[in-house]
Formats: C-alpha cells, sequence, structure tokens
C-alpha cells in the first residue's frame, strides 16, 4: 500500500507540472502572443504594436509564458527580444490550432464570415501555387513586416510588409499575376491586401495556408 501511495504521489506531481503549461494557455491573449513569437523574435514593444495591447500588459502575459517555459529571452542593445523557448512549441501550436478547427465549429463558422465580406478575394491552394512559382508565371509577396521575412520564408517569396504595399504596386504591371501570404490561414491583413490589389486592377490570391504550413 505504501508503495501505491508513492505511485500516486508521483503521477500527481506530474500532472502538476503538465498543468503549469495548461494554465498559462488560459488567455487568448497569451495564445496570441505565441503565435505572434512563432513567426519571429519580437520585443516588448513589437508585440506590442502587432497585437494592439499596452505594453505592461504585453510585459505580465510574458512573465507568466516564462514561468512556464514557453519563451525565452535576450538582450539587443536596449531591448529585450522575446523568442519560443523551444522549435517543438510551434509543432504543438499547430497542433493546437488543428485541433480547435476541427473540434470547434465557431471556428471556421467565423472564418466563412470574414471570407463573405471578400466575396471577390479568391484563394490558391499550396499545390497549385508551387506550380505557379515553378513556371515563374507568379510574383509572391509576403506581406509580414520585415523580421518576420528574414526569420523564415517560402523560398522567392517578396517581401512587401503591409504598410508599404501600396508604393510597390505603383511600380509593378498589371499583367504580373499576384499570390500574398501572411502569418497564418486567419490573418486579414491577407484578404485586405489581396482586395487592394484587385481594386488596383491586379489579378490577386490569397494563399490559403499560412506561413508555418507553407514552409513544410
Amino acid at each position: 500500500m505504501e508503495q501505491l501511495n508513492l505511485d500516486f504521489s508521483f503521477k500527481e506531481r506530474l500532472y502538476q507540472q503538465y498543468a503549469r503549461i495548461g494554465k498559462s494557455l488560459s488567455s487568448d491573449k497569451r495564445l496570441e502572443i505565441l503565435d505572434l513569437l512563432s513567426n519571429g523574435p519580437k520585443s516588448v514593444e513589437s508585440i506590442s504594436q502587432h497585437s494592439g495591447m499596452t505594453v505592461a500588459n504585453v510585459s505580465r502575459h510574458l512573465q507568466i509564458l516564462l514561468d512556464a517555459q514557453l519563451v525565452k529571452f535576450n538582450k539587443k542593445g536596449n531591448y529585450v527580444i522575446y523568442s519560443l523557448a523551444n522549435p517543438e512549441i510551434l509543432e504543438f501550436l499547430m497542433s493546437l490550432w488543428k485541433i480547435c478547427e476541427i473540434q470547434l465549429s465557431d471556428i471556421p463558422r467565423i472564418k466563412d464570415e470574414l471570407l463573405q465580406k471578400y466575396e471577390d478575394v479568391q484563394t490558391i491552394s499550396k499545390n497549385d501555387l508551387l506550380k505557379k512559382m515553378e513556371s515563374k508565371t507568379i510574383v509572391v509577396l509576403d506581406i509580414r513586416s520585415k523580421d518576420e521575412y528574414e526569420a523564415g520564408h517560402i523560398s522567392g517569396a517578396i517581401s512587401v510588409p503591409i504598410e508599404e504595399l501600396d508604393e510597390y504596386l505603383q511600380n509593378l504591371p498589371k499583367d504580373v499575376p499576384l499570390a500574398a501570404y501572411c502569418k497564418g490561414p486567419y490573418c486579414v491583413y491577407t484578404t485586405h491586401a489581396v482586395e487592394e490589389m484587385l481594386k488596383k486592377g491586379f489579378t490577386a490570391y490569397r494563399i490559403e495556408e499560412g506561413i508555418h504550413d507553407l514552409l513544410k
């Protein structure tokens, strides 16, 4: 009986450690921060700018993620730069997003609501995209920030942060088909960017997959 109690104590301590991760993920804001960091290292100020949260709130959420050892940091000049603590965390996040999309009917419904607002925006699959890139019949735009592009991008994609898109399009022939991608399949910037391209007379597509799926 004493040995059995010891075994139960071991199991209890083990699940308490697992719960540290679970508790740290119980906030939509912390999930958003992890998603942002999955696209590359960022300062507190950059996370604040991307998320719309205050610097104070970002710092508070980062401390919780640090305690759960999901993120790490290093200093670069006067800035503290945060990143995911381990490449396995990216795999975990991608699995989490996929499970949520399968199990929670609200998620595809929210996606459909977004796409219905942009009825003229067409999507292109990864396979079709790769074929067009191989035949050099399409230009692929990475509309994330420069630092995210430098952290990882599709080979051959051009870095055009969304705030620079209008200027870039001014010098581009209208007969060049375009495709854009951003952080993930639910990134609203991609849909907005493609709509702007269509308004300016370009043939343009929204890439269905997010950056991590594209790099597989």
